[in-house]
């Protein structure tokens, strides 16, 4: 190594390994630190033909000094109050134009607080959202960025080069101030928590309705990732259903408990929605049927007290078209309150998030990645402000495949199969295309019990009913 690393990255977990080995191998040596000297020790032994770019350090003092001022240290740790711990720990070692990076999955909140807090003391600050998993952390991930633009622009050129490419576009922007870049992160996590649910939904429909083996199902989702649904999450739906198990010769699907975990954010982005006032409806679907799946000893005794709930479904309701219309129909649904979403909160933290260019930064790399999002982006281009399901093309989308969509939540319903995601799309798309719904019923009510006052159709103002009289 001919001269000392620029980088430094602390936490050497799955995520942080991966990262720091993709930085290294793009050209930009790098100093490592872990708490653990055992583990740091272990990573370089295991850097291979990178080891010569990776510079190990048992001491935050050494880590510190091993990098050339101005320094740029990625934080690759647990969220939370170790960040906040491992940033005081620095401070005394660094110098005014140092700068931080959490790449960790912070809460845009705690970002918020963090950049506001370094910009008061004269610090250098930067919150990026990472998105890829383990392959998209060592060969190209997603990255969404935010704090000072001018801290942006210092690495830019780095993370450019780590992150995943589409067509040679790297997809690594600038999301705005503050926690903006977490924020994206969030509200990618919880479209994919929405993405996930509703081919686990289909897939479900096809094993339990249809009765068709893993080994069907695996070839129905690899012809569907051949059209206009190609994307990963399908594509390792495939996968996953033509896996083996080494052990008792089964598919793994099947031997795999259908209960489900997660880390949270898609938590926060339901809960950041009721906050903003802008309806995510299938994500909120996807998080509680992730709880529900949790409740395996309740559904146990739900089946023995009202009976086993999936019924057989005729092939001919239920084809390999109608599903495939339906599921692409409710992405673009749950798509559609994502970006409202980030338009929301865009306005609400004044953040001027890129909304086309948040499209294009989810175009690879990133979990959700699929055919869909150049779509997208062009349509947030070209039509900006309006809801993604309000575009020309997406419009088109919407009245071809609304009917789909409606007759698999329907037959899903009527046989007993839990559809709750897909269901909440078409009612999500039904109430969207209602101007007159049923909402002054519920000012009715609010009115007789607690004088809130309705504005009426025919005369501006606040009023009361006669309820009293």
């Amino acid at each position: 190594m001919s001269k000392k690393p620029t980088v430094g990255l602390i936490g050497l977990g799955t995520m942080g390994s991966n990262l720091a080995l993709n930085i290294a191998e793009k050209g930009y040596p790098i100093s490592v630190f872990n708490r653990t000297v055992a583990r740091t020790r272990e990573f370089h032994g295991e850097s291979g033909e990178l080891a010569s770019s990776v510079v190990p350090c048992e001491t935050l003092e050494a880590f510190v000094d091993s990098i050339e001022s101005p320094r740029s240290i990625i934080l690759m740790v647990p969220a939370g109050p170790v960040v906040d711990q491992q940033m005081e720990a620095l401070r005394p070692l660094l110098d005014k134009d140092d700068l931080i990076i959490d790449a960790g999955n912070a809460h845009f909140e705690d970002t918020n607080r963090r950049a506001e807090a370094a910009d008061k003391a004269g610090e250098m600050f930067l919150g990026i959202g990472v998105s890829g998993g383990e392959e998209g952390a060592r060969h190209g991930p997603s990255i969404m960025g935010s704090g000072a633009k001018t801290a942006w622009d210092r690495v830019a050129p780095m993370l450019e080069a780590i992150s995943a490419k589409y067509e040679g576009h790297p997809c690594a922007t600038w999301m705005g101030a503050g926690g903006a870049g977490h924020f994206v992160k969030m509200v990618h996590n919880g479209i994919e928590y929405a993405d996930m649910q509703m081919i686990a939904e289909v897939y479900g429909l096809m094993r339990d309705g249809l009765n068709l083996s893993a080994s069907e199902i695996s070839n129905v989702f690899k012809q569907w990732n051949k059209g206009p649904l190609q994307s990963y999450l399908i594509d390792i739906s495939g996968e996953v259903a033509a896996a083996i198990d080494g052990e008792t010769g089964k598919p793994v699907l099947d031997i795999i408990l259908d209960r489900a975990g997660q880390k949270g954010t898609g938590r926060w982005t339901a809960i950041e929605a009721l906050k903003l006032g802008s309806p995510v409806t299938v994500i909120d679907a996807a998080v509680a049927a992730r709880n529900l799946s949790s409740t395996l000893d309740e559904r146990t005794s739900g089946e023995e007290i009202f009976g086993a709930s999936p019924q057989a479904i005729d092939s001919d309701s239920l084809t390999n078209d109608l599903m495939e219309e339906a599921l692409l129909t409710g992405k673009v649904a749950c798509y559609a309150q994502g970006f409202a979403m980030l338009s929301a909160a865009s306005e609400e933290y004044d953040w001027g998030l890129p909304m086309a260019e948040i499209a294009k930064v989810w175009r690879e790399g990133c979990i959700i990645r699929s055919s869909m999002l150049n779509d997208m982006s062009d349509a947030l281009t070209q039509h900006p402000g309006v809801n993604l399901m309000f575009a020309p093309y997406f419009a088109d989308k919407m009245k071809n495949g609304h009917d789909s969509l409606r007759k698999v939540s329907a037959t899903a319903l009527m046989a007993g199969h839990a559809a709750p995601a897909l269901s909440t799309a078409i009612a999500y798309f039904d109430t969207i295309r209602t101007k007159r719904g049923t909402a002054n019923m519920l000012q009715g009510q609010r009115d007789f019990f607690g004088a809130h006052t309705f504005e009426r159709v025919d005369k501006p103002g606040a009023h009361n009913g006669p309820w009293g009289l």
